[in-house]
């Protein structure tokens, strides 16, 4: 299927096939722009990771065309392709595709269950270092 740009960039330039979805009601109009904000988060979780505001990196991409994007790597915007920034097309696909299967399940799913927080939870895992040892090795 080839190659997109990387990044969160291809599902931002995804976002303006959903302008031309004509909606019946406003259900319909709600699902589009919540499909429209998921595109995003990708990038801007990629930002958040940067350290960078993922809401001016969304809008900076938008402003441009193809495969311009946010290397997270240089904090510089430039050509995914020629920062080598890529995804397969398939991977691409394949997570939007499932995570519009799983979201649908949650929507007609009548409940869901969570492990609730612990307040005071301790650690997870005991502290490391050599425990124990054979004596006169120190």
């Amino acid at each position: 299927e080839g190659i997109v740009p990387g990044g969160g960039v291809a599902l931002i330039r995804a976002i303006d096939a959903l302008d031309a979805i004509e909606t019946e009601n406003e259900d319909q109009k709600t699902g589009v722009n919540i499909v429209r904000r998921s595109l995003e988060e990708p990038i801007r979780q990629i930002a958040a990771n940067a350290a960078a505001d993922g809401s001016i990196v969304v809008q900076r991409i938008r402003e441009n065309k193809g495969d311009f994007g946010y290397n997270a790597r240089t904090n510089e915007y430039t050509s995914m392709f020629k920062a080598g920034v890529i995804d397969p097309t398939k991977v691409t696909r394949v997570a939007l595709e499932n995570a519009a299967s799983i979201a649908g399940l949650l929507l007609t799913t009548e409940c869901v269950l969570s492990e609730e927080k612990e307040d005071n939870a301790g650690p997870a895992m005991p502290p490391g270092g050599m425990g124990g040892g054979m004596p006169g090795m120190m």
